[in-house]
């Protein structure tokens, strides 16, 4: 699987695991130079408090277009060191 924003590959992986029609990529797979941190949070009742990053592609920003769960509930917790994407990220095979 690869995740695309702005024609450049922003993750790519073969062991992404899907939740909720979402694929969450190792972070180990991620380009971290087109992450950058965001101060945004939410929390989902049975994953956790998720954390943002946008992303930048040269001068093209995408806020909160990324999101992890730093500590994810024992339900979620396939999910640990795991990235998704969205808001126009094109996730392909």
């Amino acid at each position: 699987m690869k995740a695309i924003w702005n024609r450049v590959t922003i993750a790519e992986s073969d062991d992404t695991v899907v939740v909720e029609g979402n694929h969450y990529f190792p972070l180990s797979s991620v380009r971290s130079e087109y992450l950058r941190e965001s101060a945004t949070h939410t929390t989902c009742h049975w994953k956790g408090e998720a954390a943002y990053y946008d992303l930048v592609v040269g001068d093209a920003v995408n806020p909160d277009a990324a999101w992890y769960y730093p500590v994810p509930k024992d339900a979620a917790k396939q999910i640990a060191g795991r990235i998704a994407f969205w808001k126009g990220v094109q996730v392909v095979e």
